[in-house]
């Protein structure tokens, strides 16, 4: 595990957790706008343990099957985000700072108790901005390069994923390949509804009617986006998401978009003709501005074929190694988080 190749940030979090025993509790304020890369962990962050404000549907109002066979959770956001939004008085016994590792358990064990998976798993990115992808697009994530990576989080990573084997969550990822791509081939291969908990809007792409959803943070919480989500944002279909970001640009991304090119008229051209490739075979754009869209075209969709195995999800209990938990909970002071996330997986729909 490469520190999850950490999605490297700057920035300063206007949230100010209290400690409640060992149980993180979060404000009900407001959060602060963030940069997109931030905005899913604080969201989840603020969430914590308030009062159910996310303007949710409740699992099984949006499908048939009632519940959702699979959360598929962005884990690098939340990861940062609770380093970020937990104060750094949470230490271990023996001075080691563990905030992030409590902020990110109590994150997920409240995630799982809201949406009521049957099965869930953490993707990480293994590298937040990989080389293939750079070298088609070389603005690809170029201005967070010299942002930096707190040092203090660092040796919390390897505490975290830990945690979460000896609890029993898999945790997937694939060297040089991002969590979204992880996400995006592991929803080509499991069962539906998926519910994928992530900030990153690429994600959309994937959305497949109710199937496929997406958390997606708000500033009064998590929004779950559809199809119907989609068409009332943006005016355009969930997977025409990633041809739309790269017409328009996305700042967050180092995508630079078509000169010209606006949310309007970008929703304008794929109502049109559809996609992208059915642009370019048409000859819209001038010739420069067709390279950029066939190289975006391959950098922009989460790559859905990954040789990847689909992780059990499940145990047949919890915690997956009870003496680890243990001593871990004795090590670091977390025994309440791991309590709580074994319990909350514990009671996971069949």
């Amino acid at each position: 595990m490469s520190s999850l190749a950490l999605r490297s940030a700057a920035f300063e979090s206007a949230v100010i957790p209290a400690v409640l025993g060992d149980e993180i509790r979060m404000p009900e304020a407001g959060v602060p706008e963030l940069p997109l890369e931030h905005e899913m962990a604080a969201r989840i962050v603020i969430t914590a343990r308030a009062p159910s404000r996310m303007k949710l549907k409740p699992p099984g109002s949006y499908h048939d099957s009632a519940l959702p066979e699979w959360l598929l959770v962005d884990g690098s956001s939340l990861i940062f985000r609770a380093f970020y939004g937990v104060p750094q008085t949470n230490v271990a016994p023996d001075g080691t700072l563990i905030n992030a590792v409590r902020g990110f358990l109590d994150n997920l064990a409240r995630q799982v108790t809201e949406r009521k998976p049957r099965r869930v798993a953490v993707t990480t990115d293994e590298d937040w901005r990989p080389d293939w992808r750079v070298k088609l697009i070389p603005s690809y994530k170029a201005h967070r390069t010299a942002e930096p990576v707190p040092h203090a989080l660092e040796p919390q990573m390897p505490v975290i994923m830990e945690a979460l084997a000896a609890v029993g969550v898999d945790a997937v990822g694939l060297q040089d390949y991002e969590a979204e791509d992880i996400i995006a081939s592991l929803v080509s291969k499991v069962k539906p509804p998926v519910e994928i908990l992530s900030g990153d809007r690429d994600l959309f792409t994937l959305i497949r009617d109710r199937d496929v959803v997406v958390l997606y943070p708000e500033k009064g919480g998590l929004a779950l986006v559809d199809d119907d989500e989609v068409a009332r944002r943006y005016s355009i279909p969930g997977r025409a998401y990633a041809d739309f970001a790269i017409l328009r640009g996305d700042p967050s991304d180092g995508l630079p978009g078509v000169a010209g090119v606006g949310p309007k008229k970008a929703a304008d051209l794929i109502r049109r003709y559809g996609s992208l490739r059915a642009m370019i075979d048409a000859g819209v754009f001038r010739s420069a501005d067709a390279e950029y869209l066939e190289k975006a075209s391959r950098v922009v969709p989460p790559v859905a074929d990954l040789k990847i195995a689909v992780p059990a999800g499940r145990r047949d209990h919890y915690p997956d190694d009870p003496r680890k938990v243990e001593e871990m909970g004795a090590r670091y002071g977390v025994g309440g988080s791991l309590k709580r996330l074994s319990e909350a997986l514990g009671k996971m729909p069949r």
